[in-house]
């Protein structure tokens, strides 16, 4: 599992949200670790002089290069998937958690983005998919 925090060399972008808030939109660019053909791009939220920040973020996965058949074999298949990625957005022990979790009725990698936390009687989050159809892993299954 691959952790994040504070200004790392996955950040591909930072907005500001304006001239009069000290909250920026951090976007990662993550690849994932084992099926390395798939790039998820993360948004969320960075509250610079706030204890916690946001728990929104938003998630968009795409296949980046060749996803095989030896990927798949090596994945968590459980219904729960596993974690692969996970950044710190509090100092009481909130997360936010990118999980992958296989398909294989569909056979489509699915990510999903949440924070651990709940928010506004929420636990926010946001799903990317990623299709296997066309790629080496549909072609020739393991």
């Amino acid at each position: 599992m691959f952790t994040l925090s504070g200004c790392s060399d996955s950040e591909v972008g930072d907005v500001s949200l304006g001239l009069f808030t000290t909250k920026d939109i951090k976007i990662d660019a993550l690849q994932d670790p084992v099926v390395t053909g798939v790039t998820c791009h993360i948004s969320s939220i960075e509250a610079n002089l706030d204890l916690s920040d946001p728990s929104d973020s938003s998630i968009a996965c795409r296949q980046t290069g060749p996803i095989t058949a030896e990927m798949l074999e090596a994945i968590d298949k459980s219904d729960s998937g596993e974690v692969i990625f996970k950044k710190s957005k509090s100092v009481f022990f909130k997360n936010m958690k990118l999980r992958r979790i296989y398909d294989a009725d569909s056979k489509t990698l699915i990510y999903l983005s949440y924070s651990t936390k709940e928010t506004s009687g929420s636990y926010k989050h946001s799903l990317s998919t990623v299709p296997l159809w066309e790629t080496l892993a549909f072609k020739n299954p393991a």
